[in-house]
This record gives C-alpha cells, structure tokens and sequence, in this order.
C-alpha cells in the first residue's frame, strides 16, 4: 500500500511542480479545481462501498464472488450518477468556459476509478496488497511521463485530463486480469445484496462523502472567492505535504483489517495496535513540520518557481495540521473496525459545517491565509472530536508512550536544522543533508527499541 500511495503521490508531486513550471500557476488552478471536482463526486460514488467491502470481506471472505459482481454493477451504476451530479455543478458555478470544459473531462475519470476500488477493496481484504501496487505503479510512471511530453508539446491541460482517464481505465483492466485469477466468478447480480448493501453502505457513503469535501473545501472556496491563481498557489502548498498523508492513509488503510480482527481479541489489543500507529505517523510528522517552518520558503522556489514565495506563511500554518493527522487517520478507523461509524460521520459533518462556515469568513477577508486557517482549523476540529470518542467510548490512550520518541527525534533535529539555515548551503544539500541525519537518528533509535546493538548482533549470530 505504501509503495502505491507513494508512487501515486510522487507523480501527482512531479505533476503538479511540472505544470507550475511549465504552464504557470493559473494553469496549476485550473487543473487542481478540476482534479478536486473528480476527487469529491469519485469519493462520494465509491470510497463508501470500498470501506464497507474490506470490513465485511476480511470477515467473511466466501462472499467475495457475489461482492465482485453484484458489488461492481451497483458502483457502475453510482458512477454515471456520480458524473452527472458533477457535470450539473460545475455547468451552474460561475466558473469560465475553458475550467468547465477541463471538469467534464477529467470527471469522466470518476467511472474507471470507481470500478476499481471494488477490485481494491478485495485485494486489501484478502491482504493482497501487492497486486494494487503492480496494477498502479507503472500506469502511474508512465502517465506523468505522458503528461510531461504533452505539456512540452504545448499541449493544453484538457489532454491531461484525458490521459488521466484513460490511464485510470488501463488500470482497471490490469485489476480485472488479476481478479478473475483470485475468484471464481459468478455472472449474476443478487438483487437482495444490492439492497442490503445500499442500506448498510448508507452510513459510509455519507461519511466519505463529507470527508472527500473537507479535504478539498478549502480549494472549492478559494476558487469562488479568490480565482485560479490562487488556487494554484495554495494547491503547491497541499502538494508539499500531500506525500505524508499518502503515507499516512496507507499505514492505517493496510492496517484497517488487522483492526477488524483485533476487536475479537480485546481492547488492550487494538490499543496497542493505535498507539504503536500514531508513534510512528509522528515520527514522521513532528520533523517534517519543524523543516518545512525553516525551510518552507526555499523548498516552494526550487520546486516550482519565484511566485510561489508569496505562499510561505501560508505553508507554515497549513503544516502546523501535522501535528494532529496521525491521531486523525489512526482513530478514523479504529472507530469504523469497532462498529462506530455514525460517530465518524458527525465529526465530518462538524467539522465541514463548521470549517466552510468560518473558511468563507477567512478566505473572504485574507485570500490565502484564510485558505491556511481554514485547513488548520477543520484539522483542530476534528483531532479534538477523534479524542473526545475515542475515550469516551473505547479506552484512553498513553500519550506520552506515543510522544516521547517523536519528540526526541524531533529536538535532535532542530540543532541541524539551525546549522543548516545559518551556513546557508544550496537546497539540495541542505535537503541531502537533513534527511540523511534524520535516517540515522531514526534507524539508532529504532535499533535500541529492539534491544540494543548487541542484542541485534547476538540475534544475527545465532541464526
């Protein structure tokens, strides 16, 4: 999952730096608002299905063929509901010509992505993983190498919308040629299924959906009350942290299963399973936001170019949201495992009621500030409600088992990072070098949580 999520974030980074370069950011804008339309209605259409099909699969696996099947028509059927819903809002926003048209296109995407998360859904269920990743890491490689030849080609971002969907269909294809070796298939659809599943599945889609929302309603905002330039600047911001939570999502959606079958073996169990996830998404976290308060700015001119300087504060604050994501995405789904969706389902509908509301006060009066604010506000919002349910309806949570090691990698790395501002290195090193010493601080720790080097030493030598 990993290797998907980073392949898959790796381009879009690479994409989205190309097109910055290449096109400008008003292009960026255009692209990123139409990336975020097809985001939202995909995610409205399929990531409920998707969630309630690993739980119930990893339960009972003997159910996959019928899930397959009739699970695949019913998401078809979503999916054209999907694109038409999107074609609708995008046509009654006042939005020009040109960004209308790059929506249609790249909202065609939404049917083949669909589809395949059902496919997805059984590999993860089946812990299967592997294969999604060789269905869509080289599809992923050689789209951007695509898109970048078309850019070059004085291609406009139209055609990059439809490299996408085309690129997302050859996946599907790969997916189903992996399938129809794993499961016996059965060619029909069980009316009674589809029934149950729209009535179990009620839940999930409403919670995906609002969560694919909050996650772009910061974009959506800006692009009524700012415009596409803006867009593109605060979409380079998004992009910088987008790898860890491309992470972030993979680690606990992998896990997602182990949390089903833990629930069976105590609380104490899926404790242990949380806290050890939140330590290491912190790990991570806490020394990537205190690099990019130092180093923001100089990493937004060398990855896109001089007019996205403008954006370093916003940057800073949107980074600030690191802080709390580990906790976010580790207590999402440890309260789905438990049978505790409704809750997650109020927390988005909170946090986006509350965030839109307060994200429209802010991007009105401070444009892209506003846009930072809003993002770290809807993060503060929903960490403190994953806190307060999490407590009160599972167990608490030792925090200062999960902080200790985050906190101290983190303070051996500010001294470096101090050092690295003031000798005032090129980029390149100065990342070289930070990221280098940041391996070693984790990779010694890691070694004495396991007992020491010569306790590791004596384990290699007996065996």
């Amino acid at each position: 999952m990993i290797v998907n999520r980073l392949a898959q974030s790796i381009t879009a980074f690479v994409l989205t730096a190309a097109i910055a370069r290449t096109l400008g950011a008003e292009a960026l804008g255009q692209y990123l608002l139409a990336y975020s339309y097809y985001f939202i209605f995909v995610g409205i259409a399929s990531q409920g299905l998707k969630t309630l099909f690993t739980r119930e699969l990893a339960r009972d696996p003997q159910k996959t063929p019928v899930y397959l099947i009739s699970g695949t028509w019913l998401q078809l059927i979503f999916s054209f509901f999907s694109y038409g819903a999107l074609v609708i809002v995008v046509f009654l926003l006042p939005y020009s010509s040109k960004t209308s048209t790059i929506c249609y296109i790249m909202g065609l995407t939404i049917i083949p992505f669909a589809l395949s998360n059902i496919t997805e859904a059984i590999f993860q269920a089946q812990e299967k993983m592997h294969l999604i990743a060789i269905s869509t890491v080289p599809v992923y490689i050689l789209r951007i190498i695509v898109m970048i030849w078309a850019m070059q080609l004085k291609y406009g971002i139209e055609y990059l919308g439809a490299i996408l969907f085309f690129s997302e269909t050859l996946i599907l294809v790969i997916e189903w040629i992996f399938i129809i070796r794993l499961v016996k298939i059965e060619w029909q659809i069980d009316g009674n299924f589809v029934f149950n599943t729209i009535k179990s599945a009620r839940t999930f889609f409403a919670i995906e959906g609002m969560a694919v929302i909050t996650g772009r309603i910061q974009i959506l905002i800006l692009s009524l009350l700012g415009n596409e330039f803006l867009v593109g600047l605060f979409g380079g911001i998004a992009q910088l942290l987008q790898p860890f939570s491309i992470i972030a999502n993979s680690i606990t959606l992998a896990m997602f299963p182990r949390f089903s079958k833990a629930r069976e073996e105590g609380q104490d169990k899926q404790r242990q399973i949380t806290e050890n996830i939140i330590e290491i998404l912190l790990i991570m976290a806490l020394p990537l936001f205190i690099g990019l308060l130092f180093f923001g700015r100089d990493l937004l001119i060398f990855l896109y170019n001089s007019s996205f300087a403008q954006a370093n504060l916003a940057l800073s604050l949107t980074a600030a949201s690191l802080i709390f994501l580990p906790f976010i995405r580790s207590l999402s789904y440890l309260l789905v495992a438990n049978g505790f969706e409704i809750i997650n389902l109020r927390e988005v509908l909170i946090t986006t009621t509350l965030g839109s509301l307060g994200g429209v006060i802010l991007v009105s009066q401070y444009q892209l500030l506003g846009a930072a604010l809003m993002a770290l506000l809807m993060t503060i919002l929903g960490f403190s409600q994953y806190i307060y349910f999490t407590y009160t309806r599972l167990f608490s949570l030792n925090l200062w088992r999960i902080m200790r090691r985050p906190l101290l990698i983190t303070l051996l790395m500010l001294p470096i990072f101090i050092l690295l501002q003031k000798i005032s290195l090129d980029f390149m090193f100065t990342l070289i070098i930070a990221t280098c010493a940041y391996g070693l601080f984790v990779t010694y720790l890691g070694i004495r949580a396991f007992g020491g080097f010569r306790f590791l030493w004596l384990k290699l030598l007996r065996q």
